[in-house]
């Protein structure tokens, strides 16, 4: 059996705005085990990109601040690190890869420099051992002639090098974790392929765990063993993929799956959105906050938050008719 490597535990982290609070994670529990691949999924503003800042410590304080809860790796508890503790943890145990490489690569030092930095800070590796690690690293993310491209800055590569690039970085100290939030965005389809192929065939060889972060479906099928899915800063639905794909028992997860074209089913005159927008968390109220998009709505769902129950071993949803959203939805 596997060894729990990352565990959050009811998890909340609020940013302290003029116009309120805002609750961009709030009571998020979840975990991450030895070789394992996550996704989590959910709109813009589901809380997913927070809920991984605040596992690296990254957010930005004033102000936001993690209110409540655990992030514990390898059984300590990362909130309860000092600064230059958890300095050493950031990038040697746990690495991120983020959204966009261009804001995240320094625009006026070379690669070279960049990938170095980290290998003689935490492997205290000599400048040339460095140089040639970040070389062979290069190679194994698919540059070609990365020996020469170490002298270049991140503006002479293109996005899908550049994301490469991170991926390097990120797999530089050899991690036990990495946390990939939305990696494939701005790349086209083919670069977004490659790109996670070179990802996970890294992950396989170095052993290293991964949470990507993605509102593509397509990357949770085909890259994850187990999908997490938020709506409005909580966990609404949990389980195996193949459990969430065939099996859906929260109506957004279900609307998810509805907007995306599959190759297995007939073509669809059109494919169904969900209608209305995400909720603004500021002072969300006690209720379900799906509620006023959700097609199978009933007042009782306007009372109170419902809790996040098992439906059937390991899948869980947050749904007061979850047990019956498979005959709701036949039945349409």
């Amino acid at each position: 059996m596997a060894e729990r490597l990352l565990e959050v535990n009811d998890l909340a982290t609020y940013f302290f705005t003029a116009d309120g609070v805002v609750k961009a994670v709030d009571g998020v529990s979840y975990h991450v085990d030895e070789r394992e691949t996550i996704a989590i999924v959910g709109e813009s503003g589901s809380g997913k990109s927070v809920s991984a800042l605040s596992v690296m410590r990254l957010v930005a304080s004033p102000p936001g601040r993690v209110v409540h809860g655990e992030i514990k790796f390898e059984g300590n508890d990362l909130l309860k690190l000092s600064d230059s503790e958890m300095r050493n943890i950031r990038g040697n145990e746990i690495a991120m890869v983020f959204q966009e490489p261009m804001t995240s690569l320094n625009p006026v030092l070379t690669i070279g420099y960049q990938l170095t930095e980290a290998l003689q800070l935490h492997l205290d590796m000599s400048r040339k051992e460095a140089n040639d690690r970040a070389a062979n690293l290069l190679e194994m993310v698919g540059i070609p002639d990365s020996a020469r491209r170490l002298k270049d800055y991140p503006h002479q590569f293109s996005g899908g090098m550049r994301q490469r690039v991170m991926i390097a970085l990120a797999v530089s100290c050899n991690p036990r974790l990495i946390i990939a939030d939305e990696p494939t965005t701005a790349l086209d389809v083919t670069i977004q392929a490659q790109v996670l192929e070179v990802m996970k065939d890294l992950a396989n060889e170095f052993g290293t765990a991964i949470v990507i972060i993605t509102h593509n479906l397509g990357v949770v099928a085909r890259y994850a063993e187990r999908v997490i899915v938020m709506y409005a800063g909580r966990i609404i639905e949990s389980g195996t993929a193949a459990e969430v794909y065939h099996d859906p028992h929260h109506p957004y997860t279900l609307g998810l799956l509805k907007s995306v074209p599959r190759l297995d089913e007939d073509r669809p005159d059109k494919l169904e959105a969900i209608e209305g927008l995400p909720p603004l968390v500021v002072d969300l109220p006690d209720a379900c906050a799906f509620a006023p998009r959700c097609p199978y709505v009933i007042d009782k769902c306007h009372e109170k938050m419902p809790e996040l129950l098992e439906i059937k071993p390991a899948h869980w949803a947050r749904c007061i008719r979850s047990a019956e959203l498979g005959d709701l939805a036949k039945g349409e």
